[in-house]
């Protein structure tokens, strides 16, 4: 033992990721128009990891390539539309998940345009997903 503090507990990751505000375009909703023109979608990702490997290495490979996985939840949004936030946000999770390293991710999905006849700062969907 190297005397290193450690940020493992009881196997779960203690240690969090956090990429906010990925803004996207999609062209996701029920409404023909939303599908048509397309709208912003705005992601926040949270991933639970253990990045003791990654920081005793110093090496890119030991970690989540954060930039990589931009680029893949990117692709998740804005192909393939759905109708529902509920679908692109779990859509967006098992995206997260296929990194064997993380453990579980918190997915938020704004969608700050949503067609809704009242004033309002964003409609957001909130999901966590672990490891099965």
């Amino acid at each position: 033992m190297t005397g290193r503090a450690t940020t493992r507990g009881a196997g779960v990751a203690q240690d969090e990721l956090t990429i906010s505000g990925l803004e996207c375009h999609g062209h996701h909703g029920v409404f023909d128009f939303e599908r048509r023109e397309g709208q912003r979608f705005v992601v926040d990702l949270t991933l639970g990891l253990d990045t003791t490997p990654a920081a005793a290495s110093d090496d890119l490979h030991d970690t989540v390539d954060y930039g990589r996985l931009v680029g893949s939840v990117r692709a998740a949004v804005e192909t393939d539309p759905v109708d529902l936030i509920e679908t692109l946000a779990q859509r967006i999770s098992d995206v997260c998940l296929l990194d064997g390293r993380v453990e579980w991710c918190r997915v938020t999905v704004h969608k700050p345009d949503a067609p809704i006849d009242a004033t309002f700062s964003g409609v957001a969907l909130t999901i966590t997903r672990r490891r099965t």
